[in-house]
């Protein structure tokens, strides 16, 4: 076996050190346990075992794909793995660790700038697209916008939720950037259970919230934020609004906050969207009463960030208020 047989079937973990109603439980599902260190493996092998059984990837081809990190890296693994060259573009914001951890397997980095809109050239989306053109024979992912990457949880990261909980699950609470983990992960839970509530967290500065609330992307709602591979800039067609029933904001603040608690409580050193994703399943668990049960992702670990998340000095820099014997601020 190569280290990708390894992906998926991680384990579900329970929460209990947060306050919620008597008998509502939260679970999150620990995909910093995949190989790649990210639930991104698992789309990663998906769309690539799709694309040689259809003869779109070829022997010695070069995948493109722009990224926030995560996907990057499991393409950087599996590229290495299958003999491929890899060509990853990403925003400046995404901690260095995860930069260097690309390099290390072998994957060209281009940075691109955060700041600048959807339609500039610059764009780390627009960069992959313009790359992927000019490279002949390349393949490109497209996780934004390819239906796979919600096929990949619909086959593998629901099912797993559904194994262990069954119909005791009450709603599933995830972040999106692609949209991937909310669509497939939901529409499998809701296809044994249309009870089941799908609720996305949105970070303040995506243009989600407002989209799914009034039908209107608001680019002027668009603005800076710390999280990574949460929320967005331009609606991904891969996300699939109709099996979510409701999107919520969160702030960097509220998933650093969480962050610190899953480590110093829970024992877990998790990535800024595990964060959120913990947050927002404790806001819609104070809302349930027993018997219920919340489920969330644990997307990556903590070791990605420990320059930014885990690094009070940063979190100083950056505006955040810190007691270094608990955790910064968040609001509730």
């Amino acid at each position: 076996m190569n280290v990708q047989s390894f992906i998926g079937k991680t384990p579900l973990v329970e929460l209990s050190t947060f306050d919620v109603p008597a008998g509502v439980r939260i679970f999150a599902k620990a995909e910093f346990m995949n190989p790649g260190g990210s639930i991104k493996d698992r789309i990663v092998r998906y769309i690539l075992d799709d694309a040689e059984h259809r003869g779109l990837l070829r022997p010695g081809a070069t995948i493109v794909e722009n990224t926030s990190g995560n996907t990057g890296a499991a393409i950087a693994m599996m590229a290495a793995t299958r003999g491929y060259r890899a060509i990853l573009t990403m925003p400046d914001k995404v901690s260095k660790e995860k930069q260097d951890a690309l390099r290390a397997m072998g994957a060209e980095v281009i940075v691109c700038p955060t700041s600048v809109p959807p339609e500039s050239d610059k764009h780390y989306v627009t960069c992959a697209r313009r790359i992927h053109a000019e490279t002949r024979g390349s393949f490109m992912l497209n996780q934004y916008d390819n239906p796979l990457n919600a096929e990949a949880h619909f086959r593998s990261t629901g099912p797993e939720i559904w194994e262990e909980l069954g119909r005791s699950v009450t709603a599933f609470v995830a972040s999106g950037s692609t949209g991937g983990t909310i669509s497939g992960t939901s529409r499998f839970l809701k296809s044994k259970n249309p009870s089941v509530t799908s609720v996305l967290l949105d970070p303040v500065g995506s243009i989600y919230h407002r989209y799914f609330h009034e039908g209107v992307v608001d680019s002027s709602q668009i603005a800076p934020y710390f999280v990574e591979g949460a929320g967005e800039d331009h609606l991904a067609k891969c996300m699939d609004f109709s099996v979510v029933d409701d999107v919520i904001q969160f702030t960097d603040a509220d998933a650093f906050a969480t962050c610190q608690h899953l480590a110093r409580r829970e024992g877990l050193v998790c990535g800024g969207t595990s964060g959120a994703n913990v947050w927002g399943a404790v806001q819609v668990a104070r809302s349930l009463t027993g018997p219920a049960a919340v489920v969330t992702v644990l997307p990556d670990s903590g070791s990605k960030y420990i320059s930014k998340i885990y690094n009070q000095d940063w979190l100083m820099q950056n505006g955040f208020t810190v007691d270094r014997k608990t955790a910064p601020e968040a609001t509730t």
